[in-house]
């Protein structure tokens, strides 16, 4: 399942990670990175003690993350967003900073999207958020029955341009 066809714009990338406070941040989780446009930019600007957990369902972004970045602080998981508690679990975070997500909500089944965000509430930092980018709001319903906060806001300089939303608890 990809949300695109087209990469993210640098213009989306830079206001989806624009509120991030990369100084105190020691974990950021990204569901669905596809060929790293956001993870490079995310790893560009992370301290060097804090970690970056890539989670991607498809195989062969897997193998392109993994031979394109070289980078001690990035974990390329083949694995399901829904895992995400486990996946914490096991290398060993109590919570995520910041989760951010590109992954076509919209296009899923409902008990998957339902679990993906039920697990992303419960991993996540209670000061830390879910950003997510979508090409429609039909996600919004859905991101205000889980975070008690959601913010909206509109990238137009991407193709498709691109909502928003910043998700805390």
């Amino acid at each position: 399942m990809l949300g695109s066809i087209i990469p993210s714009s640098r213009f989306l990338v830079h206001h989806l990670i624009g509120e991030i406070d990369f100084y105190s941040s020691r974990c950021i989780v990204e569901y669905g990175p596809g060929i790293g446009n956001i993870t490079r930019e995310l790893l560009d600007r992370m301290r060097p003690d804090s970690t970056l957990i890539a989670i991607e369902t498809n195989e062969e972004f897997v193998a392109f993350l993994n031979r394109h970045f070289h980078d001690a602080r990035l974990n390329v998981l083949h694995a399901s967003a829904a895992e995400v508690s486990q996946i914490m679990r096991d290398l060993q975070f109590d919570s995520a900073d910041y989760i951010i997500s590109g992954i076509p909500y919209s296009m899923m089944p409902v008990p998957l999207r339902n679990r993906i965000l039920l697990e992303s509430r419960r991993v996540l930092h209670p000061d830390g958020a879910f950003i997510i980018y979508q090409f429609s709001n039909s996600i919004l319903p859905h991101l205000k029955a889980h975070f008690s906060s959601v913010r909206q806001e509109f990238e137009p300089r991407n193709v498709l341009p691109a909502r928003l939303f910043y998700c805390t608890k």
